[in-house]
This record gives C-alpha cells, structure tokens and sequence, in this order.
C-alpha cells in the first residue's frame, strides 16, 4: 500500500511538472512574441518621430528664432527673445477698444482682434485675426527701433468668407 501510494504521488508530481514545462514554454513563447510585436511597434513610432521632427524642421525653416542672420540685427539691444518682445508688442495693440487698428476691416460679430502670430524673420510677420466668427490674415512689416519701439505696417491682408 505504501509503494502504491509513492508511485500515484511519483506520477502526480511527473503530470504536474510536464503540465507547468509545457505551460511555461507556452507562456515564453507568448513573451516572445509580444516582444517581437513590441520591437516592431517601437521602430514604426521611432519612424514617425523622425518624420514628425523633419516636419517640425521644415516649419521652423521661416522663423526669426532659427534665422541667426536676422537675430544678428537685435544683438545690440540685448534682448534674450526678440520674438517673444515683437509678438507682446502685436499683441498689445489688441488691447484698444474696438477693431485692432492693423486688421482693414470691421467686425461683424465683434472686434477683430490678431490672435496668432508668425514672426517670419527680422522685417514680416503674418498675423491671425478674428472676430469669434469670421477670420483673415495679416502680412505685416515691422521694425524694431533702437528705442525698443516696434512700428507695424501691414502690408497685404485676406478675409476668409464663409461658406455656410
């Protein structure tokens, strides 16, 4: 009866072991593959970032603050970011009452108001504007002064017309 009961344990513990061999190949073999998938996924996105980050260069191409030629020309005013001084300036000619006195048109909602800003290098920018439903761009020229004063002069000008 003792030599029975050893070999039903004996086989119990030899089903038990293939059974956890057979389930842990099982479950390597899933790893592996995930692992496989995972790597794929990392060079398809690693792909896009490269693509993302060409296109980001592509769009940055015409902007004061990658343009070292144009920046030289506020060297002598000390500025730390002269784009971020030009736009505050766009800016604040938001803050008059009524219309922005650089859009040509008058609102139809409300005020038309710049909204975003695209400084392109030392002398143009292009300019959003808005009056919450219609919109149009600006072409601007400006000049930064020695006196940190910044003149605005729009040079060309569209409004979108809607199409509802």
């Amino acid at each position: 009866m003792k030599s029975r009961i050893f070999i039903y344990l004996f086989i119990f513990a030899a089903l038990l072991s293939l059974y956890l061999f057979v389930s842990s190949n099982t479950m390597l073999e899933n790893k592996d593959l995930k692992i496989q998938n995972l790597e794929s996924e990392v060079n398809v996105l690693q792909d896009s970032v490269q693509k993302l980050q060409l296109q980001v260069f592509d769009m940055q191409y015409f902007s004061l603050q990658n343009n070292d030629d144009a920046l030289s020309y506020y060297d002598h005013l000390r500025l730390e970011n002269p784009s971020r001084y030009i736009s505050d300036k766009l800016l604040e000619t938001n803050e008059k009452k009524g219309d922005n006195p650089l859009v040509p048109y008058e609102g139809m909602e409300s005020d038309f108001k710049i909204n975003k800003i695209k400084i392109l290098n030392h002398q143009w920018i292009i300019a959003d504007f808005s009056d919450g439903k219609y919109w149009g761009e600006l072409f601007l020229r400006y000049e930064l002064k020695d006196d940190m004063g910044v003149d605005f002069t729009m040079m060309d000008h569209l409004l979108y017309t809607r199409s509802n």
